[in-house]
């Protein structure tokens, strides 16, 4: 298995999840099959919109909340899976449901570290807010106190937060989660179990893009291997190759911000910069009014794409707790285990 740390390796599964999976010579019923199908199909589909037409797309907020909504979207699928493969949590083998609870925690985790960041760009957005009604002014003691917060604002985006670091340590142990136990006398088990791999495969791909666009790095991108012949496979493989591709020729060139929206604004605060430090060009001058109005329109591009992003890690967040909350109470109500109280533990650990 490869390290985060290390993204020229590939990272392998400790075997075949799909030997495990769909065993060689099992089979499945033509409903089984089709649930399964339909499944692959959709993740397929999502995978193929989320391809970029353009490299200008990668790392654009926009691109980013389209990304959340799929992934989103997959996890609901997998809800409306287990309803329609008719599959009581009682019927549930142990090890699946310590795999699926001890994931749902790792990812809500993830999700309140990218809502973290996601707070803490939004306090910066403010403080520019700030240095614009500052320059309305256009005296030097507001030209002053319009340097002192730009100055803060610079010190915000150079400050790494360490709940996004944490995100790395999460992602890394998901990897694990990619080697599900064995099923046994369960088609529906087996069914499960190869669309949860689905889901798991592309929770970690977004995530580690999430978290690398929030770092400014690619060393926290992970080279995921399709094992077996999923639907999916192919979609995967072209949509890594394409993003991470150009993730790394942005790290490469030396960009420092990936997030395109914040670039564009910090590009212009450097710009700004040097006619509020030292006044070099009167407020009334045709440079200082362009910059100043180049700048106030980015900055409201930036402040209602954060409102968005949010809002839909916001939303991944309530969907991954509310499949959590599901599984949890029909295990209450449940007789066919022998130690619930142990799963009752499980719902504190996100309370």
């Amino acid at each position: 298995m490869s390290r985060i740390q290390d993204p020229q390796k590939a990272f392998f599964h400790h075997g075949n999840p799909f030997r495990m999976i769909l065993p060689k010579g099992s089979s499945l019923s033509p409903k089984l099959l089709a649930l399964l199908n339909k499944f692959e199909e959709t993740l397929t589909g999502r995978l193929r919109e989320l391809k970029p037409v353009s490299t200008d797309d990668v790392f654009s907020i926009s691109w980013m909340v389209l990304a959340m909504k799929l992934l989103s979207e997959t996890h609901n699928d997998i809800k409306s899976l287990i309803t329609d493969l008719e599959l009581p949590v009682y019927d549930w083998d142990n090890k699946w449901i310590d795999v699926y609870l001890d994931n749902s925690v790792k990812l809500l985790d993830i999700s309140n570290g990218l809502s973290s960041e996601l707070s803490r760009l939004n306090q910066g957005q403010l403080l520019l807010h700030l240095v614009l009604r500052r320059l309305e002014g256009k005296s030097s003691t507001d030209l002053s106190k319009a340097k002192s917060s730009v100055d803060n604002w610079k010190q915000l985006i150079a400050t790494r937060n360490p709940r996004v670091e944490n995100c790395i340590i999460n992602i890394n142990k998901l990897l694990v989660s990619l080697e599900f136990p064995k099923v046994k006398n369960s088609a529906k088990g087996k069914v499960l179990m190869r669309a949860i791999y689905g889901v798991r495969m592309a929770s970690l791909f977004i995530c580690s893009i999430f978290v690398s666009a929030f770092t400014g790095s690619d060393k926290k991108l992970i080279d995921l291997k399709v094992t077996g012949t999923p639907l999916w496979e192919g979609a995967f493989n072209e949509l890594q190759t394409s993003i991470y591709g150009e993730i790394r020729n942005l790290v490469s060139s030396g960009r420092n911000l990936l997030l395109k929206e914040l670039e564009a604004v910090d590009i212009n605060v450097t710009e700004l910069y040097p006619m509020i430090h030292e006044h070099k060009e009167p407020a009334e001058s045709d440079a200082f009014q362009k910059s100043f109005t180049d700048l106030g329109n980015k900055v409201d591009k930036l402040s209602s794409g954060l409102d968005l992003l949010s809002k839909e890690v916001d939303g991944f967040f309530q969907i991954v707790m509310s499949g959590r909350d599901a599984l949890l109470c029909n295990l209450r109500v449940s007789t066919a285990f022998d130690s619930p109280k142990k799963y009752r533990r499980e719902e504190q650990l996100v309370r």
